[in-house]
């Protein structure tokens, strides 16, 4: 079977030789996904006496309501309360033993209305509400259990608070939010429409078949709507018996039985991007993937929002008379971008391939502006040479899967492999932001230079400012950040800058990226525009620092010095804590999604000396976990994450950028001048080079946790926060090729002493 074949069978599929779906599987599936993300932080999922309070409103009340307005095979438009709508939700995907319950207590099957959109789902709730009102006074339409559910139990609830139990990883195998796409629900409703085809014609030759996620999705989706669902499946009862869902016993092989099964379908790879065997264990994304629409850092043009979408490649190897003519333990597939990360090379051996079978060779998070992926078959060379010479090279551009069928694409490379490449929809991710020293600044915001001398006719620079470049995810500029550490005029043999009090010690951020000088790449002006100030403040008695933001915010700094960095307290509070969204805390270390658990990846060997080190340990006192609380989320949400020693940051896009750089600073500061060392070399103030735009974005390539190594996997490719210091590290020269040391500044910027005054005594 030709690719191109293959491709055109899965999606020329009819209805005739399927099912014909009578539901909106695809408006259907995203409420769905809306009722996972409204129960991800609800009693329902992991209370039991809610549950089973649940389980009786909807056992007694709701049950026998909808049944009773029902007429006919057409439900009325109501829906029940959050609690009784994940229960029903939870029936039906025991379709058996739903249908029966029906039969035995209404002599009819009980649907589900097709309301797909807020308004009309509101419409619907409300009109329930009054309903339920009316004809049970007695019985609150909000659950409101307590710690104990009296007087109710029986081997129905029982029975039923199992299949919710089974239920309760549905809202984390879904919590990705690019499953709420629409190119990605389209593409899934076709796979399982394949799905269902296979399972028809060839399902007696597996005793179960294991779906993939995307697939189950439609497929729960589908049962959800039991009339539906039953009139759709009428011919199919006895096959879809076979499918598995979560909860239930699933092994490896049978995994693999249906796999080969697909193979043998569609010759397509079973597994994808997005689209992993139920029968795999859920694993985390290494980065806070969250469905939001709200990103309030738009008001800052220089930032660029970064986007993600997951990616996997599978090669299946062409067995043939002109591949066992060759050596196949010197041809090679190199994984590369076409652009963002020009140093990446991942390789894969031809002969760790196994014939005719297709295997997933990578699998990544890429970033949309990485462009797409090129996949070389290379040759290495003769006996004394260490290089390779390309034979044949296919490019997997993103736009081209994006408008492929079922977010993949197929190539052949030069008759030796085939390759699949799939997608997921691009998703909004956090913002990464690094800041890097930079030159002295006037109060002007002008570089201190013999060239501003001179263009402002020799006149003094007055006052001096420490200055950080702030750089994203792209190595683009998008903030500079200024501290004040003298005031005064320095002229040619005259008088020097002095050190100005603590209290004139402010911090800035300007908005924008540096406006040069004319001929020069590393001399000029600070943009104008300020977003963001920090003042030091007295602090309160038992507090070692006080610094109040133009954001409202003061964050307030308490440390035990007896416990070195460890002993560092941190309190960020606000004039306006009266609103939700700004109620927030400062958690030393990484604190939730950032948690970095105890494994082989955290302990790498320091270079040279043959020994190992627990980089968890060690590096935890360098961070900060902003969490947020709220009504939607009480038990709070980690908005960022900190390394305030090397200056970088993770912001969620709901995250204000700006006020997560000013509490960054504002620590560094702190700590510097309550250690009275120079602990994030604040005194470095020279330009150091970084990594040219486009040979390593850091962040624009991850590995998927799937593909975690720690003997093949480069560090760099794994979270930022694992290891910041290597992921993020600069070039350890200036733009002169010289290593900063106190003697390269000139006595234009003022003395060693003026910096070192406050921070070093």
């Amino acid at each position: 079977m030709s690719a191109s074949a293959s491709m055109r069978t899965l999606s020329a599929i009819s209805e005739d030789e399927t099912v014909r779906f009578s539901v909106d599987l695809v408006a259907a599936a995203r409420r769905n996904l809306a009722l996972f993300r409204s129960l991800s932080d609800s009693h329902c999922l992991n209370h039991k006496p809610t549950i089973l309070e649940a389980i009786r409103r909807y056992d007694e009340i709701w049950m026998p309501l909808i049944a009773d307005l029902t007429t006919g095979s057409k439900p009325p438009m109501i829906l029940p309360p959050l609690d009784v709508e994940w229960v029903w939700f939870c029936h039906t995907l025991n379709w058996a033993d739903y249908r029966d319950y029906c039969e035995s207590r209404f002599s009819k099957l009980i649907g589900k209305p097709n309301i797909f959109d807020e308004e009309n789902e509101e419409y619907a709730l409300d009109r329930c509400m009054k309903i339920w009102e009316h004809k049970f006074q007695s019985e609150p339409f909000e659950n409101e259990a307590d710690d104990i559910v009296e007087n109710y139990s029986s081997s129905f609830s029982e029975d039923l608070l199992d299949q919710v139990s089974k239920c309760r990883n549905l809202c984390r195998m879904y919590a990705e939010p690019y499953y709420c796409e629409m190119v990605y629900l389209v593409a899934a409703k076709q796979r399982y429409r394949g799905f269902i085809y296979m399972l028809h014609r060839f399902g007696d030759e597996c005793s179960c078949i294991v779906p993939t996620s995307d697939v189950y999705l439609m497929w729960l989706t589908h049962q959800s709507y039991p009339t539906v669902y039953a009139v759709d499946i009428k011919e199919l009862e006895g096959d879809v018996q076979k499918i598995v869902g979560v909860g239930d016993d699933m092994k490896e092989e049978e995994t693999e039985e249906t796999k080969m099964l697909w193979e043998r379908t569609f010759d397509q790879p079973y597994e994808k991007a997005g689209g992993a065997a139920i029968a795999r264990p859920i694993v985390e994304p290494p980065f806070y993937w969250d469905v939001t629409n709200t990103d309030v850092n738009t008001k800052y043009k220089s930032l660029v929002p970064r986007f993600l979408f997951e990616v996997c490649i599978a090669v299946k190897v062409i067995s043939n008379i002109k591949q066992a003519k060759r050596n196949p333990s010197r041809d090679f597939l190199r994984l590369r971008t076409a652009k963002c990360h020009r140093e990446l090379k991942m390789d894969k051996s031809i002969s760790d391939f196994m014939p005719e079978i297709w295997q997933k060779a990578w699998h990544l998070y890429c970033e949309f502006g990485t462009k797409g992926l090129i996949v070389d078959l290379r040759h290495r060379g003769g006996f004394c040479s260490k290089g390779s010479s390309v034979q044949d090279s296919k490019l997997f551009s993103w736009n081209d899967l994006l408008r492929a069928p079922s977010l993949a694409s197929e190539k052949e490379i030069d008759e030796r492999a085939r390759i699949v490449a799939s997608v997921t929809p691009p998703v909004q991710a956090p913002y990464f932001l690094k800041c890097v020293p930079d030159r002295v600044t006037d109060d002007s915001g002008a570089m201190i230079s013999d060239v501003i001398l001179k263009m402002n006719q020799y006149r003094p620079q007055e006052g001096r400012w420490l200055s950080r470049t702030v750089l994203d995810h792209g190595g683009r500029e998008c903030f500079v950040i200024r501290m004040r550490v003298g005031g005064g005029f320095w002229r040619r043999g005259g008088e020097a800058p002095k050190a100005v009090k603590w209290e004139e010690r402010v911090i800035q951020i300007c908005e924008g990226s540096w406006s040069y000088v004319i001929g020069s790449s590393s001399i000029g002006r600070s943009p104008e525009k300020l977003v963001g100030t920090a003042t030091p403040k007295e602090p309160k008695e038992g507090l070692q620092a006080s610094w109040k933001f133009s954001t409202g915010n003061e964050l307030v700094i308490q440390w035990d010095s007896s416990k070195s960095i460890s002993g560092l307290r941190f309190d960020l509070q606000s004039e306006a804590s009266s609103q939700p969204m700004l109620q927030v805390k400062l958690l030393h270390g990484r604190h939730m999604q950032y948690e970095v658990k105890k494994s082989g990846l955290e302990t790498q060997e320091v270079k040279g000396e043959g020994i190992e080190r627990d980089v968890r340990t060690e590096e935890e006192d360098e961070y900060v976990t902003m969490v947020r609380y709220s009504e939607e989320t009480p038990s709070g949400k980690a908005t960022a994450l900190l390394n305030w020693k090397l200056l970088v940051v993770e912001v969620l896009p709901e995250e204000d950028a700006v006020l997560v750089l000013l509490v960054c600073t504002a620590i560094l500061r702190s700590v510097s001048e309550m250690r009275r060392e120079d602990v994030g070399s604040l005194l470095v103030r020279r330009r150091i080079g970084e990594a040219r735009i486009g040979d390593r974005d850091w962040g624009s390539v991850m590995l998927h946790p799937s593909s975690y190594s720690p003997s093949l996997s480069s560090p760099k490719l794994h979270p930022w926060y694992w290891n910041a210091k290597l992921v993020t590290a600069s070039q350890a020269r200036d733009h002169q090729g010289v290593t900063p040391t106190a003697s390269n500044y000139s006595q234009a910027e003022g003395g060693e002493a003026l910096y070192r005054s406050g921070i070093i005594p």
